[in-house]
């Protein structure tokens, strides 16, 4: 199993579950691998903490959190996992089979990075929006008859995968488990790439750019939005460069305001 230093710094996140049972599922699956972090967004029944299929997991439960968005669930991640499978969509993003998951994983591990598997609802998966928030779609290899697998189900046979093959991967447990050295930190800052949500933040600068210009019609909006959030985890920048283009955007932006105002208020 892995050591707790690393089971904290992945969570699972779980979409609008409609059952308190998978809820209840899934947490005991992550206290069978030695996972704490879970939290569950908008979930369908008020009830969910008291399921009783979480069984040996009940503190767990109660520690999760909940939020209203994914945005929100994740805003502290730097690598974010949709799960699911090919049946039913045409991902936007890389695809990786399941037991290659744990080599993208134990990278961003050696990186300081934390890391957010992400489960949609029970009755359609992830949703085309739910994906544009993700780095990476991981697929469950399963049957074409019964492509579908049970939430609970879903969510043990990812952790297996992780707590039995991250560990024993290559990377040299020292790189992840210990502490960079006062030399190394200057050099791994470089590395580490943006949070969830500093790129939701530089999304959302960027679309303001976009209407101020001009550039982004009525009609378009809600297309260019999934788009750029979608091309920034695809660049994935790491936190250096992300405040530099963040302080581009912002000059952009003020130049473009201050050229209007003066076109509307000339002296």
């Amino acid at each position: 199993m892995l050591p707790e230093s690393l089971c904290d710094r992945i969570g699972v996140v779980l979409i609008s579950p409609r059952n308190p049972l998978n809820i209840g599922a899934a947490a005991r699956a992550m206290a069978n691998f030695g996972f704490r972090r879970l939290t569950v967004v908008t979930p369908y029944a008020p009830t969910w903490r008291e399921a009783r299929s979480a069984v040996g997991a009940p503190e767990l439960l109660q520690e999760a959190k909940s939020t209203e968005s994914l945005a929100e669930a994740v805003a502290k991640c730097t690598l974010v996992v949709g799960t699911g499978c090919l049946t039913y969509r045409k991902p936007e993003q890389p695809v990786v089979q399941l037991p290659d998951l744990a080599t993208r994983v134990a990278e961003e591990l050696a990186r300081g990075g934390r890391i957010a598997l992400v489960f949609g609802p029970e009755k359609h998966g992830l949703t085309r929006d739910d994906l544009s928030y993700c780095h990476i779609m991981v697929e469950i290899p399963t049957d074409s008859r019964q492509p579908s697998m049970n939430l609970g189900q879903a969510v043990a046979v990812c952790l297996y995968e992780l707590a039995t093959r991250v560990d024993s991967h290559p990377f040299h447990k020292e790189r992840i488990t210990a502490g960079p050295s006062a030399a190394l930190r200057s050099a791994q800052d470089d590395r580490t790439a943006g949070t969830s949500g500093s790129l939701e933040l530089l999304a959302l600068l960027i679309e303001e750019a976009m209407l101020a210009a001009g550039y982004s019609p009525k009609g378009m909006q809600s297309a260019n939005r999934h788009d750029v959030r979608l091309l920034l985890r695809r660049l994935s920048p790491n936190a250096k460069d992300l405040r530099r283009i963040l302080g581009l955007f912002r000059r952009i932006l003020w130049r473009i305001k201050r050229a209007s105002a003066s076109s509307t208020h000339p002296d």
